[in-house]
């Protein structure tokens, strides 16, 4: 064979094969980024179902709880905001209250007839139930933004998603509020 046509054929392989790597790479961000998405859409339903329990949950709790009535205002100011708000504003906000529905926890210990409340007992039962897989959820769409985030920054991938325009997606944030370490104290003065 001629230089020619071995050039050729080193040329066409080599052609081959980094649009083989690039279809491969695109589709593998497409998936990530879907991956978030479908997080975030996850989150968004644990977010709805505990926001449709939370009027019952303050119906409850305002029957026994006169007194307590800025962190159930908070909580229901939030909640029905949160219907209308854009994606980020809803998890922002659903942080903000699972952090109010952890002080109203601890508030609802200075009421033992709430407390043996069957009504109560299971909305706050299922309430916490929804808390906790919304960490799970929570942790799972972290994981998904940080493995998207590294196949976008990473190189050679990075070559494809500049390309394609794909953006870095934000992690879920611990509020400050929530970083402090919690006095036990305090959380019963309230």
């Amino acid at each position: 064979m001629s230089t020619g046509i071995i050039l050729i054929v080193i040329v066409a392989v080599t052609v081959i094969l980094l649009v083989t790597w690039g279809i491969i790479t695109y589709n593998s961000l497409i998936s990530k980024r879907n991956r978030v998405k479908q997080c975030q859409s996850g989150i968004r339903v644990v977010l709805k179902q505990r926001n449709d329990l939370i009027p019952n949950l303050v119906a409850a709790v305002k029957a026994y709880m006169g007194h307590e009535n800025e962190i159930l205002t908070r909580i229901t100011d939030l909640r029905s905001h949160a219907a209308s708000a854009a994606e980020r504003e809803q998890i922002r906000e659903g942080c903000e209250i699972s952090t109010l529905l952890g002080r109203l926890n601890v508030a609802v210990e200075n009421y033992p007839e709430l407390k043996a409340n069957t009504q109560f007992l299971h909305l706050q039962g299922q309430i916490e139930g929804m808390e906790n897989e919304l960490q799970a959820i929570r942790r799972t769409y972290n994981a998904a933004v940080t493995e998207y985030n590294n196949a976008i920054e990473m190189f050679p991938s990075s070559i494809i998603a500049s390309w394609a325009h794909h953006t870095q997606e934000e992690l879920i944030e611990i509020p400050d509020q929530e970083k402090q370490p919690a006095s036990v104290a305090e959380l019963f003065r309230s």
